[in-house]
């Protein structure tokens, strides 16, 4: 008879590297401690979070300086001979399976910055990184935000042939001393509170050829925060549209060189997919246990929802969905850099997991599980995002 209490996450968590245990161990307790008991909160009024004070709480525990080693950032220096992605799928699971939107609002900051880590340049990552990381450790919420999407151009620009006929609104216009931006960004995460933004734009009278990243500060005159979005599903954390009105930007803010917007783009989502597959497992992990509990705690006549055998078969069944999605991820992030396919793979299988994990819950949850903001509602808002953003899974799909 077997007496062992372990949970899969037990189990998984001790085939770890002893600093990924640790690490999962770190964020868990921080995920259950600040974002689970904000999850509904956040979710009914986004505005009542103060997001850079739970930015700032992570902040402390070095959970937003992970990409440069010891002293400039939080990362171990033993960390260096191990997958960079691995940390970021453990903290993402983590954090969103305490909440998803305000989860995304701490990852995002990452991918913010990414630009400045994957595109290779010693000065954006010694240089403009470096110095964000030294206001995050002096106490300052320099929160960053990564800004592609248009109102004209979406997954389009994600994808090798929708790029020749993306219409890019997002112009550079050389100037002395740098460049003139003008254009929009939409449904960019963190928009709103962010200090650092990277920005793609296409040079004046050219097309997707010459997207450039430009790395600028919400101070700049000209650079002003339009309509807040209202979204369905991870509510906790801000998507705003962002406006550049002939904002100029000095060439020392340029993120690798003129015309490799495109290249580094295509690197940060290598990057941030598999991400985007942890979030997606966070969110049906969280679905699972609240079903879980759900028909452990509920009766139909005089046993336990739990004690029926379809209740149980459902549960088996999202279970085995569930860690099929963390075999996945993990396996996506065990390369040296991540790559393309190993990427799209893993955000397509899981969001579209997740989804599936999601309604089987509410179905088990019957009647409450179509009140609106329980958990489990929210999970399943919270997971049909994952399908859309990175790429919709259909572009990932062509990958």
């Amino acid at each position: 008879y077997d007496t062992d209490v372990r949970t899969i996450w037990d189990r998984d968590t001790e085939t770890l590297p002893r600093a990924l245990r640790k690490k999962r161990n770190e964020y868990r307790h921080f995920a259950e401690e600040f974002l689970a008991p904000l999850a509904l909160e956040g979710d009914r009024d986004p505005a009542s979070i103060d997001v850079k004070a739970l930015f700032l709480e992570a902040a402390k525990r070095g959970f937003q300086t992970e990409f440069l080693p010891l002293p400039m950032g939080s990362m171990e220096l033993t960390a260096l001979g191990r997958p960079l992605l691995f940390p970021v799928i453990l903290k993402a699971e983590e954090f969103c399976a305490a909440d998803c939107g305000l989860g995304l609002g701490l990852l995002d900051h990452d991918l913010g910055i990414a630009p400045l880590f994957v595109s290779g340049n010693t000065k954006a990552m010694f240089g403009w990184l470096r110095r964000i990381y030294t206001e995050i450790k002096a106490g300052e919420p320099s929160i960053a935000a990564f800004a592609i999407t248009e109102p004209s151009a979406g997954s389009d620009v994600e994808d090798t042939f929708g790029g020749l006929t993306a219409r890019i609104g997002c112009r550079a216009r050389k100037v002395d001393g740098g460049w003139s931006l003008s254009g929009r960004k939409v449904f960019i995460t963190n928009g709103a509170v962010a200090k650092w933004v990277t920005v793609f734009a296409a040079i004046e009278d050219q097309g997707l050829d010459s997207w450039t990243c430009f790395l600028l500060d919400a101070s700049m005159p000209g650079f002003s925060v339009g309509r807040h979005e209202r979204k369905m599903g991870q509510r906790g954390t801000d998507a705003s549209e962002l406006i550049l009105d002939e904002v100029f930007v000095p060439d020392d803010r340029v993120i690798g060189t003129v015309g490799t917007g495109w290249a580094i783009n295509r690197n940060v989502l290598n990057f941030s997919r598999p991400a985007i597959a942890a979030i997606a497992l966070g969110i049906a992990r969280n679905a699972l246990e609240h079903a879980t509990r759900f028909c452990n705690e509920n009766r139909l006549g005089n046993r336990p929802l739990v004690a029926y055998q379809d209740v149980q078969l459902a549960l088996a069944d999202m279970m085995l969905k569930v860690s099929a999605m963390r075999g996945t991820v993990w396996q996506s992030v065990r390369y040296r850099l991540p790559f393309q396919a190993a990427g799209s793979i893993a955000k397509v299988f899981c969001s579209d997991t997740a989804w599936d994990v999601c309604n089987q819950a509410m179905e088990l949850l019957g009647d409450h599980g179509y009140l609106h903001r329980n958990r489990v509602e929210k999970a399943a808002r919270d997971a049909r995002l994952t399908q859309i953003y990175e790429g919709t899974n259909q572009i990932n799909r062509l990958s």
